[in-house]
């Protein structure tokens, strides 16, 4: 068994979508590779993260029996050896060996296994709750975006906007349980390429520098403060050079300032 095969039986094995077959031959490599544990690692903390970042819905039926019907679609291995006993305690057995000539000759082998961990996977992650065409959307989505949903769902959430003179708009978002906020901005001015949009807390009389960020073609953007958020802060944008502030103080007056108290 090569490390990509391996890679893929450990995104089974977090799942719990692996055969029984399949489970003792990923303990046997894993035995063997102590350092492909990294693999088994990642797996576990991709799963991790996307349960803590969607809420569990129940999947259409017509879903789930796309799925089924397709696996059922699927060329099946007709020399699979029998399953071990469920009783077997394979830690105490120890690593049998595994025979690289054989492996390497079966190459099908190995790829009707990946085909259907793959369907198995995506069955078990339909039965937890997740779309199969939005898991890359999750994966994927801005630290921002996944700020501005924490924010929102937190007890003590709060939000406030303001109107810019140009016609401009920014919300700010906010929440002191969680220390975290988000600025959403709408319609504001284009600006040149060596300028950028600085946010910043004021804390008091003490401006703080909390990160740059840029605006799409039509003025928006989501844009997480850097830093964390102290009741009764003001949060405010001024327009600096580009890369942010030289010295770490603002350089002009602010153009959004949103206040928290």
């Amino acid at each position: 068994m090569n490390e990509r095969d391996f890679a893929d039986l450990a995104a089974g094995h977090a799942l719990n979508a692996l055969s029984d077959a399949d489970e003792r031959a990923y303990q046997e490599a894993l035995a063997s590779n102590p350092h492909w544990d990294s693999h088994v690692r990642d797996a576990a903390a991709a799963i991790a993260a996307l349960s803590d970042i969607v809420e569990p819905v129940d999947p259409p039926p017509s879903v789930r029996a796309s799925v089924m019907a397709r696996i059922a679609d699927l060329p099946q291995q007709t020399d699979v050896s029998p399953a071990p006993d469920d009783d077997e305690d394979f830690a105490a057995a120890g690593p049998a060996p595994i025979d690289l000539e054989t492996t390497s000759s079966r190459p099908t082998s190995w790829g009707r296994r990946r085909w259907f961990t793959l369907a198995a996977s995506i069955v078990a992650v339909l039965v937890l709750g997740f779309g199969a065409a939005s898991i890359g959307q999750y994966v994927t989505r801005p630290a921002s975006v996944v700020a501005l949903e924490q924010i929102e769902k937190a007890p003590d959430a709060q939000s406030a906007s303001v109107t810019m003179a140009d016609g401009g708009s920014a919300t700010a978002h906010w929440s002191a349980s969680t220390g975290r906020s988000v600025l959403v901005t709408d319609g504001m001015p284009a600006l040149s390429d060596d300028q950028t949009y600085e946010l910043w807390f004021v804390r008091g009389e003490t401006p703080i520098a909390a990160g740059i960020f840029e605006t799409d073609a039509a003025g928006r953007a989501t844009a997480i403060l850097d830093g964390e958020f102290h009741s009764g802060d003001t949060i405010a944008v001024t327009i600096e050079p580009a890369g942010g502030s030289p010295d770490g103080t603002p350089s002009s007056a602010p153009v959004v300032a949103v206040a928290t108290a």
